[in-house]
């Protein structure tokens, strides 16, 4: 597979590496506070809030994990950005941000602090800042990947390469350099890919002719998913509306602080609402670049997966080779390693924060400058990478990159959304209740992950299907963690003892006066945009039933 390139695509290549560190150069001269370097200033509009609230999400599992993901499983992959985000980006601006904007928080554990106690904070940043780094570990190898595939280089040197560079623009500048770069790396993203499902589409001779020659259960999202046989995921839709719709949807985008983050940066109240909802428009379109490159590669390549030459996470490469010829394949490669390099920086700049205010600041240096901190996410950046390295090398054991994905989400992030959910919507939730049904709730989700992989209990005993793929068993094993999350933390809350409800005014429901942003014109307000995207997303469901 390895291909021969000409000096401009080299030049390419470098001129985007050296465009990113020039940004972190010049960026670090704004990042001299706390806030600065971990909240960009909290200055940003909500359009470019928006763009890198996406971009951040839109690393390994956006390109080469949902094309992987197509190719795998069809139109059903469509779920992951219509059904398993929208309403839950629409939940998180509408009514989560005024309580994670307003209290000034640094981090969802911050939030965790103020609502419950030390204790959960703690646990929330100790399972955060795991996840991150294990998040990140797929970044860097989908970098070095695409590096080794299509150019030939060694695969240690990649990773190495890659991981310096993350590591240098993020320590120089910190957040705001992240952001500006994502949205950078948003739009070569955009223009790279879409030549892939251009190039394919007229070689195929039109999207209806790529219908025609994919098989029958890969061309819907709901008609398939009354009995579980009938499509190629294996899974029925109550799976997919309680584990991707509800728990796996709203535990990422409402409490994963990796994209919580670029709306905490925002100017004022009504742009970090408007952030999600902005983004939402964006991700409802993704598709009609990254599954129609899917589908395309289900009709043009051969077949992939294990047991095969080709994993499926090579779908995006294989493609590359295919259309860009030498010249133009700088672009492709750049494109994709923008958006594993936005991931990455993502995943890296949420540690540093998470790791300096939730877990150094509380336990180890309290009261120190905030240079002293500001120097210590420095410090985080460089060891996180450097740890990313590690798990790049455990994410090459998996055949299919977003599986793995959804696993880890399933672990961390159901769990934690059922208790983000009783905390801002349930008074009497106490801190030791949610300590305890936090968890339990992560245990038990791995323990079934653990019981399952290695065949000592079946998959049907989770996903409610004998032969139910690793997807399923990632929805069902959510939806469970986060049944059991709830359940217990009402169980315990009810026999401990609660906060009292002065301490709780500005972090629940009932006891909290909404703040007020000043009047603007009904098509400025983030509810009248939130209507439009969800009639969009209706009948985007409709049109793909």
């Amino acid at each position: 597979m390895k291909i021969s390139i000409i000096w401009i695509d080299y030049v390419i290549i470098l001129i985007y590496f050296i465009g990113v560190l020039c940004i972190g150069w010049y960026l670090k001269k704004y990042t001299k506070t706390g806030d600065d370097f971990f909240l960009a200033g909290r200055r940003n509009s909500a359009w470019v809030a928006g763009l890198a609230f996406l971009a951040a999400n839109m690393g390994a599992v956006e390109l080469m994990g949902m094309a992987a993901s197509s190719y795998e499983y069809g139109i059903l992959t469509a779920h992951f950005y219509w059904i398993g985000a929208i309403p839950a980006m629409i939940f998180l601006g509408l009514f989560m941000m005024p309580f994670y904007y307003s209290s000034k928080i640094h981090s969802v554990p911050g939030y965790l602090k103020l609502r419950f106690d030390e204790k959960n904070r703690t646990l929330n940043a100790v399972s955060f800042a795991i996840m991150t780094l294990l998040v990140s570990g797929i970044n860097l190898y989908a970098m070095a990947l695409v590096l080794h595939t299509i150019i030939g280089w060694n695969m240690h040197a990649s990773m190495l390469i890659s991981a310096v560079t993350v590591a240098l623009y993020v320590y120089l500048g910190g957040l705001t350099s992240a952001i500006f770069n994502e949205i950078v790396q948003f739009f070569l993203i955009w223009f790279g890919l879409l030549l892939l499902s251009v190039f394919g589409i007229i070689e195929i001779g039109g999207l209806s002719q790529i219908f025609e020659r994919i098989p029958e259960s890969y061309k819907h999202l709901w008609s398939t998913t009354l009995n579980p046989t009938d499509n190629p995921m294996i899974i029925n839709w109550a799976g997919i509306v309680l584990g991707l719709g509800f728990v796996l949807s709203f535990g990422y985008w409402t409490t994963d602080f990796l994209v919580v983050q670029r709306a905490f940066s925002s100017r004022d109240l009504r742009a970090a609402q408007a952030t999600p909802i902005v983004a939402s428009f964006f991700k409802m379109a993704i598709p009609f670049i990254v599954c129609v490159t899917g589908l395309v590669a289900i009709t043009l390549l051969p077949k992939l997966g294990p047991g095969t030459e080709h994993s499926y996470n090579e779908v995006l490469p294989l493609l590359i080779k295919r259309y860009f010829p030498p010249g133009l394949m700088g672009l492709g490669v750049t494109a994709l390693l923008a958006g594993f390099m936005s991931g990455q920086a993502g995943n890296i700049s949420a540690f540093n924060t998470v790791w300096t205010y939730d877990l150094y600041r509380a336990h180890i240096i309290k009261g120190a400058s905030d240079k002293h901190y500001v120097l210590m996410g420095r410090i985080a950046t460089l060891v996180g990478v450097v740890i990313s390295i590690g798990t790049a090398y455990w994410t090459m054991g998996f055949p299919s990159i977003m599986d793995y994905m959804q696993a880890i989400f399933s672990w961390v992030n159901a769990p934690l959304f059922a208790i983000i959910l009783l905390g801002m919507f349930w008074k009497r939730c106490t801190p030791n209740g949610a300590f305890w049904g936090l968890l339990i709730g992560m245990v038990s989700s791995f323990t079934m992950f653990i019981l399952v992989k290695y065949n000592i209990i079946s998959v049907s005993a989770i996903a409610f299907s004998e032969n139910a793929s690793l997807m399923a068993a990632n929805f069902w094993r959510a939806w469970w963690a986060w049944l059991i999350t709830f359940v217990f933390t009402i169980v315990i809350s009810l026999f401990t003892k609660p906060k009292d409800y002065s301490e709780l005014k500005g972090l629940v429901y009932g006891l909290t006066k909404i703040t007020q942003t000043k009047e603007v014109k009904y098509y400025q307000k983030p509810i009248f945009w939130a209507v439009i995207s969800l009639i969009i997303f209706l009948i985007l469901n409709i049109i793909y039933w």
